[in-house]
């Protein structure tokens, strides 16, 4: 039960980073959110919102890495696809409120942990990426620049989507991502 509450919590911590930001993203939201009771945010939590934030962060980078090395084919051009359709989904399943958490925390956080723990996760990320684009064909040094430009484009991409309340940016980035994955492809 106690790891049940701690999980939700962490999971809606998650989620008020992606629609809210770091500075927006409260104990006592977090609460509202998941139904957690007041006292368990010390008990589980007793580092304080930057221990809740950094396992949020964690959480997320784990999620998107998990759907990542669940990406249906093998070719640069399958795995840029699916990377890009996760976002596509978060932006079109929330209306344009939710971006990406670990963004949120990176570009608002003062905490050198903090920081750390989105480096780590975007790092994770390429990483990632960079294994499923060689084992898609690509050499390893054209695998890490295009992870990198993946992440980079589709992170932009979502940032211009939620402030304009379209997908037409992120449409256009997406479709020239494709593009350059059939060009590494060739």
């Amino acid at each position: 039960m106690a790891a049940d509450t701690r999980r939700r919590m962490v999971e809606g911590a998650a989620r008020l980073l992606a629609q809210r930001g770091l500075q927006e993203t409260s104990f006592s939201g977090v609460l509202e959110l998941t139904g957690a009771p007041r006292g368990s945010i010390y008990h589980h939590f007793p580092d304080g919102k930057d221990q809740l934030v950094a396992e949020a962060v964690e959480l997320a980078g784990a999620h998107a890495v998990a759907l990542l090395s669940s990406a249906p084919g093998t070719s640069p051009v399958d795995i840029t696809a699916h990377f890009v359709n996760m976002w596509r989904h978060v932006l079109v399943r929330s209306q344009y409120t939710a971006g990406c958490s670990v963004l949120a925390v990176t570009v608002a956080t003062d905490s050198p942990d903090l920081l750390s723990h989105t480096a780590n996760v975007f790092r994770a990320w390429r990483l990632r990426l960079t294994e499923l684009l060689v084992s898609g064909g690509l050499e390893q040094l054209a695998a890490s620049r295009f992870a990198a430009l993946l992440i980079a484009s589709t992170e932009g991409a979502v940032v211009l989507s939620r402030a304009e309340q379209t997908l037409e940016p992120f449409e256009l980035v997406a479709e020239q991502l494709l593009a350059q994955a059939a060009a590494l492809e060739a």
